[in-house]
């Protein structure tokens, strides 16, 4: 049973260190695709909403997607969508997208903002590294809490 409260914040740490990964990899993938990356002349396909959240007493999310078709240097026609996009553009409209020639179907229509990726990326880890200290925080105080229980036996 002791060892219950040291193996579920284990893998909670686990869970919240991939997830601060991951974070970090998305944010020097669009950086890098900012900094590096190809332009091109896009056509917005379509856009469509997406709703998240609602069950219960909880707030309802609504995010725009974008689909946009672009054709690369090399001649192949790439499709793609992309999540929070502005609702300024519609159906048919052109925007400059940016891609990797190597990875052309990650491409995006954002203009860069670096203060905004940092400051987002920046948040997102401290979220996550207060919830691996309080995992780590009760992992020390139940060994406590355990410690101090085997010296009261006889």
């Amino acid at each position: 049973m002791e060892l219950l409260f040291y193996v579920v914040p284990i893998l909670m740490i686990t869970g919240f260190g991939f997830a601060a990964y991951l974070l970090v990899r998305r944010a020097r993938r669009i950086s890098r695709t900012w900094a590096h990356g190809l332009t091109a002349e896009a056509r917005c396909l379509r856009s469509y909403t997406t709703t998240s959240g609602g069950g219960g007493d909880t707030s309802v999310r609504t995010t725009l997607h974008h689909v946009y078709e672009f054709t690369t240097r090399e001649g192949r026609t790439v499709r793609f969508d992309e999540g929070d996009g502005p609702s300024t553009i519609v159906e048919g409209d052109h925007v400059t997208v940016r891609y990797l020639p190597e990875y052309p179907e990650r491409a995006t229509a954002r203009p860069p903002a670096r203060g905004r990726l940092a400051v987002g990326t920046g948040f997102g880890l401290a979220f996550l590294g207060v919830a691996i200290s309080f995992c780590v925080g009760f992992i020390a105080v139940t060994h406590m809490i355990f410690a101090e229980s085997q010296d009261l036996l006889p």
